[in-house]
Parts: structure tokens; C-alpha cells; sequence
């Protein structure tokens, strides 16, 4: 069942990194044609900005769950990596602990107002709820969920980039 579980979270993290590349790479081409139709035809089209706008909250909820995954995200452990081993894995327990009740939130409320704001419409896009331009929050909080599962039941996932080494390890010549 733990190689299944690993399988599927390797599956979702996958699925998180596409999401969050696809809409980075489409906010890259969004902004320059926004830039584009404002100074060059000198009549700016109004739908980019906000479609950037709601592109980066799929970036920012969905790819950071998983950069969470793979330890990626920022964070401060100098005064926890200076503690006792056995203090450490408190430490580390307290984190992810307190990162599950953080992903609750976003999943609890994220769905209310997903609901609360689910017959509303964009002015931009009249045809694209508002409720379904907050999505991404509770859909990124259930993945970091998830996520955060995995690790406390199965321990970190392996790195599967092997060319880079780990944080604070240095590079092998051969």
C-alpha cells in the first residue's frame, strides 16, 4: 500500500508541475501581447491583466504544493539543524503538523468561497465564474494535504534529479 500511496503522490506531483509550467509559460506569452497591443497598435486589449491575475493563482497554489513536496519552498532551519537528533524529529513532526492544518484551511475556506462566489462572473470573462478562478485554493491545499501525508507516513520522497546534489552537498568529480 506505501508503494502505491508513493506511486500516486509521484502521479499527483507530476500533475502539479504541469499545471503550475503551463501557466507560467502561458503568462509569459499573456504579458509581452499585453505590452504589445498597448505600445505598438496603441490599443490595449483589456483581457490579458486579468487572465495573468488568475494564472498565477493556479501558479502560486498549485506549484506550491509541489515545491513543498520536494523541500523546495523557502525556509529557515538553521536554529532546527542545530538542535539534538531526537529534538530535530520533533521539530520536523511540529512542522509538518502545523503545514496540515495550514492545508485544512486553505481546503475548508477555499471551498467557501469557491461557493460564495460561484454565480458571480468576471467581467472580462463573462463566461468563467469567479468561483472557478478560486479553485486552484482548495485544490492546491488537498494536494499539500496529500503531500504532507506522504511524509510524515512514508518519510521525504527521493530526489529524482540526480545530476543536482542535495542541499548542503557537494558535487562529485569523477
Amino acid at each position: 500500500m506505501a508503494a502505491t500511496f508513493r506511486r500516486a503522490m509521484d502521479l499527483l506531483y507530476l500533475l502539479c508541475v504541469i499545471v503550475g509550467c503551463l501557466a507560467l509559460v502561458l503568462i509569459s506569452a499573456i504579458i509581452p501581447w499585453a505590452v504589445f497591443t498597448r505600445y505598438v497598435l496603441n490599443s490595449a486589449a483589456s483581457w490579458p491583466e486579468p487572465m495573468a491575475v488568475l494564472l498565477t493563482i493556479v501558479l502560486t497554489f498549485i506549484g506550491a504544493a509541489a515545491a513543498y513536496r520536494l523541500n523546495l519552498h523557502m525556509n529557515v532551519g538553521y536554529f532546527a539543524n542545530q538542535a539534538p537528533p531526537p529534538f530535530r524529529k520533533l521539530l520536523e513532526l511540529l512542522v509538518q503538523l502545523l503545514m496540515a492544518l495550514i492545508a485544512l484551511f486553505m481546503v475548508v475556506w477555499g471551498e467557501r468561497l469557491v461557493e460564495v462566489t460561484w454565480y458571480n462572473t468576471i467581467a472580462e470573462f463573462p463566461f468563467l465564474s469567479v468561483g472557478v478562478t478560486y479553485l486552484p485554493i482548495p485544490i492546491g491545499g488537498a494536494c499539500l494535504l496529500l503531500f504532507i501525508i506522504e511524509r510524515v507516513w512514508l518519510g521525504a520522497p527521493a530526489d529524482h534529479d540526480q545530476t543536482t546534489p542535495a542541499h548542503g552537498e557537494a558535487a562529485s568529480v569523477e
